[in-house]
């Protein structure tokens, strides 16, 4: 399979150079080309656009930032692909924006995947990102070796858009999580213990998660975090209550895990 590449950040760029190591022809292109400088040693090609890219490639990954780029950059590779490949979105962007693009493709042959990830750059550079995938199963048959590159475990979900979805539920605890812990470091502080100590003992017992270390780490608070992730993790939030708010009646009902997400990002002061 013939894999192109879009969105060189820090996430993408170590995704595709799973690809290249894993010995998969890609070609890569980049709206910064200062983003492709890092592959000139290896055996990755390079395209002058989107749509040259594609008319090369049998799967064209995305991995850029929001909805308005997976229209825009996904609108240019439909362009170059041909009828029978295959786009993934790894962003975390609307299921609609996804389903939108797979109408569009469809209209041409082309099948689009949803395939968001969940790990960060690290994740990325030791093949352990966890890769959310909707869609039609045999695409996802045909695709999976190389999202195993870079992802375990790859999961398929169901049809287009459930991969969105289930990151955007994943972001929707994982921020809910956050604002627990920072609430339970403050109430032992305000209870006499002793902050450092407190930050060694929890996340080594049954209360532990990787929200209670990122905010042990940010030295108790969710300030730094804020500053760090706030915007996005407030991005997602609200497009799950966008699809939640758009669902069957009393299927997305809001819970007690929507207000603990509200009630962070309220402490985040977003």
């Amino acid at each position: 399979m013939r894999v192109g590449f879009i969105g060189l950040g820090g996430q993408g760029a170590p995704m595709a150079r799973r690809i290249v190591e894993a010995g998969f022809e890609t070609t890569l292109w980049a709206r910064r080309p200062a983003t492709l400088a890092p592959f000139a040693d290896t055996a990755a090609k390079t395209a002058g656009s989107a749509a040259e890219l594609a008319a090369a490639c049998d799967l064209v990954c995305l991995c850029v930032v929001d909805d308005g780029d997976v229209e825009q950059v996904g609108d240019e590779v439909l362009a170059g692909l041909r009828p029978g490949g295959t786009i993934a979105v790894h962003s975390t962007v609307h299921p609609d924006t996804c389903r939108r693009l797979a109408r569009r493709a469809g209209a041409q042959g082309v099948r689009v995947l949803d395939a968001p990830v969940s790990g960060g750059g690290r994740a990325a550079d030791e093949g352990a990102l966890l890769v959310m995938v909707g869609g039609e199963p045999e695409v996802f048959a045909s695709c999976r070796p190389v999202f195993a590159a870079y992802g375990d475990p790859v999961v398929h979900l169901g049809p287009t858009g459930t991969g969105q979805i289930a990151k955007l539920l994943n972001n929707l605890l994982f921020t809910a999580q956050l604002g627990l812990a920072a609430d339970t470091l403050a109430l032992g502080g305000r209870l006499g213990l002793d902050p450092d100590g407190l930050g060694r003992i929890l996340p080594r017992g049954s209360s532990t998660s990787f929200a209670l270390e990122r905010v042990v780490d940010a030295g108790g608070t969710l300030e730094r975090i804020a500053g760090h992730a706030g915007a996005l993790l407030a991005k997602d939030v609200r497009l799950f209550e966008e699809v939640a708010g758009a669902s069957p009646a009393g299927a997305a009902a809001p819970g007690p895990a929507q207000e603990a997400a509200r009630a962070a990002l309220r402490a985040m002061g977003l």
